[in-house]
């Protein structure tokens, strides 16, 4: 196994929530060195969003806070305060990368702000992500991944074509930017390897939205006068492209090509239905009576298992894939056989499961090797060790609210 390929690159993150976080996460996990800084006395607003175990509020027990922050350096520092400034440029001075996810002005205000921070490190890379990013009408306005989801022209595409539009479920666009945030820092630091020179990288979410999620509506407003299409549940524009029930659950099945669908209906036992010329044109059914013809093959699926249609499928030659829940997803022998989890012991949560990420590597790999940090847990290593303040001034800073 070669070394992990971020070894030796030193992170900042000033994040809360999951942007920020996740964005630091994926560094970390294949080898950088994060250290993660959290407001004193509240820490990161994850610490406050579940689940947690028994439904019992706990700031070092948050499922969302420890998924995110699994191999960082935690410490807490009051930025709002001279001497936390100081220590936090100290921080800057010696570090790669720094991620923060505050609104507009906020890093500004506090006097930590790109321009700044790159008078004391040219070689600064760092990145702000924000829901409308650093400029333009909106800037200063505060939004939610539902709001983001909107805006962006994602939720346009998403629900049934006679009702209101949707929001993708959870919050897919703190991950979306996190992600995005993580491939522009590699960017900018292969950039610096010619330059010797940081830089600065401004992240929307609404412009991730736009860019590579709506891109396909984006693309029907100019070439078909379309502004979005909704398709409900019938996804394609051929069909099925459909989640059907079935006797323990949902499959879904998808046939882009004649022939898949030919050996769909013979999976189906090639039921008299099928032979009716009224069935035969799958872009007519997708745009005329999907509902129809669903109706005509549920009842078979109602009669079979998931994982008896998943192999009937495959026997065929027919894309289709059970859709399983979260329990199944960790148990499933796919998932297991690629080591996707890992279980890392926290002092105070347990020991859990943990996703590595979201690929394979042939040479390299995902390496976990502590669970996320306690609030605070770091400091004095950071303060003292690699700072290099005495433990009596570490005392004082502890009792003027500074960590």
């Amino acid at each position: 196994m070669m070394k992990r390929p971020f070894e030796g690159l030193k992170v900042i993150e000033y994040g809360e929530l999951i942007s920020a976080p996740y964005c630091a996460r994926l560094l970390a996990g294949l080898g950088a060195e994060v250290v993660k800084v959290e407001n004193a006395g509240s820490g990161d607003k994850a610490r406050i969003n579940g689940p947690f175990p028994g439904d019992i509020a706990d700031p070092e027990k948050s499922g969302l806070f420890l998924s995110l922050n699994a191999n960082k350096i935690g410490i807490t520092l009051n930025l709002k305060t001279k001497k936390g400034q100081e220590i936090f440029k100290k921080l800057v001075a010696a570090a790669d990368v720094l991620i923060e996810n505050y609104a507009p002005g906020y890093m500004k205000k506090l006097g930590l702000d790109y321009d700044t921070l790159k008078l004391i490190n040219p070689g600064l890379v760092m990145v702000s992500i924000t829901p409308f990013g650093q400029t333009g009408p909106y800037k200063n306005y505060k939004a939610y991944h539902i709001n983001s989801c909107a805006a962006g022209g994602m939720s346009v595409g998403i629900g049934d074509p006679k009702r209101e539009p949707l929001t993708i479920p959870l919050s897919h666009g703190g991950y979306q930017s996190g992600s995005n945030a993580a491939t522009a820092i590699l960017a900018a630091l292969l950039a610096r390897r010619k330059t010797g020179k940081g830089q600065y990288i401004d992240i929307s979410e609404v412009e991730v939205w736009a860019t590579a999620h709506a891109g396909q509506n984006v693309l029907t407003y100019p070439y078909r006068g379309l502004n979005g299409i909704r398709r409900g549940i019938h996804g394609g524009r051929t069909y099925p492209n459909e989640i059907f029930a079935c006797k323990d659950g949902y499959v879904c099945v998808i046939t882009p090509q004649a022939e898949q669908w030919k050996r769909f209906i013979e999976v189906l036992g090639s039921p008299e239905w099928s032979t009716n010329p009224k069935y035969r044109d799958r872009k007519a059914i997708a745009e005329q009576n999907p509902d129809e013809v669903n109706a005509l093959i549920i009842p078979w699926m109602l009669t079979h298992t998931k994982e008896e249609i998943f192999k009937l499928c495959q026997d065929k030659r027919v894309p289709c894939a059970p859709v399983y829940d979260i329990k199944e997803v960790i148990n499933n022998r796919q998932i297991k056989a690629m080591d996707f989890f890992i279980e890392l012991e926290h002092p105070e949560a347990g020991t859990l499961k943990y996703p590595k990420g979201p690929c394979t590597f042939e040479k390299t790999d995902w390496e976990w090797q502590k669970a996320a940090p306690l609030l605070g847990e770091d400091n004095e290593k950071i303060i003292c060790e690699h700072l290099g303040y005495s433990k009596d001034e570490f005392t004082g800073l502890k009792k003027s609210g500074v960590i």
